[in-house]
């Protein structure tokens, strides 16, 4: 049975606001719970209106002082929070895997690319003490200067799924580009993200420069709401994204959104067979298909089809599922999702879709546990083929041509990632560049990099995250016209 350590899940003062931490005084509380037992082993208070009022006023009151220090002092503190994040890397493995059912394996990633995260970000800061020279204007009588500014104040919200990575990729660009910050953390998975403020405390990260609170829908509403916020950004679903972006519009200040994709995976003919499947696989069942960026749909070339698809059962049924320490597969992290899934097999039993393997809930575990499911022959009107459903649920369909590929992949109101396995790279490269999406691994498994680039088209949200454009995003463009003589 995975545990965690006491000082990580006995929070009794939850809310890390201007340097300190204080007891939540919302009316609520939120009930933490272990997904492979469905059983409670925390209780956490919540902030009140006023409680993220009083945060976001320190993250303001901060950020005067904070957006002057240097870029050499700000990487500094982004090498103690990787370096706060390495030291506890075994406590938080173990609180990811109890919180979110996570396998080891995938619980100890998640450390790395937080960790990675800040330390990449960390090097940047350093580089803004870098100041650009005049700029040439097209009248000679005059020159510029063009800088890069903090935005300011940022509120943050973060989802369940991947705790301490979604928070990283939002808070290093932030902090390195001199902004100050309010992270709300998710209500379901809310203690992985409550040791940025132990690591802060323990560094001398300046109060109110990170601030942290945990609440509910409420809490997201006050967040969203707050005239302090310069910006808000977001991860999550997009029927809150739209929730979030209206609140943004009433005060004209800008958003990142980072929402849902239901995104694609090509094979062609000549993809060498056991690396498809791995990439398959992976695509679908890793953190048991809880990803914004799963591809759920099979697009694969007609030649191949019978021969991948039954190595893809015959390895959809031998992943071992259960308990963190040994499983390749965990459970689904909520009881709501997992009822949603639920809910999602029962209608394609009732459509008569043919289920190549799983469909089933597991339900004689204790815990969330779903077998991996397999569709096949999948209508392109069908809710299976359209919807994000945020489980290990892959649909199928067949092509000829690449043409017919693409018009297959794109076929989506979303537009976040996709995945191209073939054994010709040139022609992987091509439907890669084709693929409406923001994000294409071409013969790779969804390996996400600092200095890569994150974000999607259309419905998956708007801006980008991780590598220069995730700095850029915490920033504002300024220009100065001056005499070109400057003694003038």
């Amino acid at each position: 049975m995975v545990s965690a350590p006491e000082q990580l899940t006995d929070r009794d003062r939850p809310l890390f606001i201007d340097g300190a931490w204080h007891v939540g005084q919302g009316d609520e509380t939120i009930e933490v719970v272990d997904p492979c037992r469905k059983k409670r082993f925390a209780t956490l208070g919540t902030a009140s209106a006023a409680q993220i009022a009083t945060a976001a006023k320190a993250a303001d009151r901060a950020f005067h002082g904070w957006r002057h220090s240097s870029g050499e002092e700000r990487g500094a503190l982004l090498t103690g929070i990787a370096d706060g994040l390495a030291s506890r890397r075994a406590d938080l493995t173990a609180l990811q895997m109890l919180n979110n059912g996570k396998p080891r394996i995938e619980a100890e990633m998640d450390l790395s690319d937080a960790e990675a995260c800040f330390r990449y970000y960390a090097e940047l800061a350093r580089e803004q003490d870098d100041v650009s020279g005049p700029v040439s204007m097209s009248d000679p009588e005059w020159s510029g200067l063009r800088r890069n500014v903090p935005i300011g104040p940022v509120g943050m919200i973060v989802p369940w799924n991947f705790p301490l990575v979604t928070s990283a990729w939002k808070l290093a660009p932030a902090l390195a580009a001199g902004c100050t910050a309010v992270l709300k953390v998710s209500e379901m998975t809310p203690l992985a993200e409550l040791v940025y403020g132990d690591i802060a405390a323990d560094i001398g990260l300046p109060p109110g420069v990170l601030n942290i609170v945990t609440g509910l829908a409420g809490a997201g509403q006050a967040m969203t709401s707050d005239p302090h916020f310069r910006k808000l950004s977001f991860t999550g679903s997009n029927a809150v994204g739209a929730m979030v972006m209206a609140a943004a519009a009433e005060r004209t200040v800008p958003v990142s959104l980072e929402l849902g994709g239901k995104s694609p995976i090509i094979v062609t003919a000549d993809a060498d067979l056991e690396k498809a499947v791995e990439l398959v696989v992976g695509g679908i069942f890793f953190n048991c298909g809880q990803m914004c960026s799963a591809t759920s749909r099979l697009i694969v070339e007609d030649a191949i089809a019978g021969h991948l698809l039954d190595a893809l059962v015959s390895a959809a049924e031998a992943l071992e599922i259960g308990d963190p320490e040994s499983a390749e597969m965990g459970p689904i992290t909520t009881g709501a999702q997992y009822d949603q899934i639920a809910g999602h097999l029962e209608r394609a039993r009732s459509q008569n879709v043919r289920c190549l393997t799983g469909g089933e809930l597991l339900a004689d575990r204790p815990g969330y546990f779903v077998q991996p499911t397999i569709f096949d022959d999948v209508d392109r009107s069908s809710f299976l083929w359209r919807d994000e459903l945020f489980g290990p649920i892959l649909s199928v369909r067949r092509f000829k041509d690449d043409g017919e590929a693409i018009k297959l992949a794109n076929d989506t109101a979303f537009g976040l990632v996709g995945t191209v396995v073939s054994g010709d790279r040139d022609r992987a490269i091509g439907l890669g560049e084709r693929i409406d999406a923001g994000h294409v691994w071409v013969n790779a498994p969804q390996i996400i990099l600092p200095d890569s680039l994150w974000g999607g088209f259309r419905a998956s949200g708007i801006g980008r995250e991780l590598g220069r454009a995730g700095l850029s995003s915490y920033c504002e463009k300024k220009h100065l016209t001056l005499p070109a003589d400057v003694s003038a």
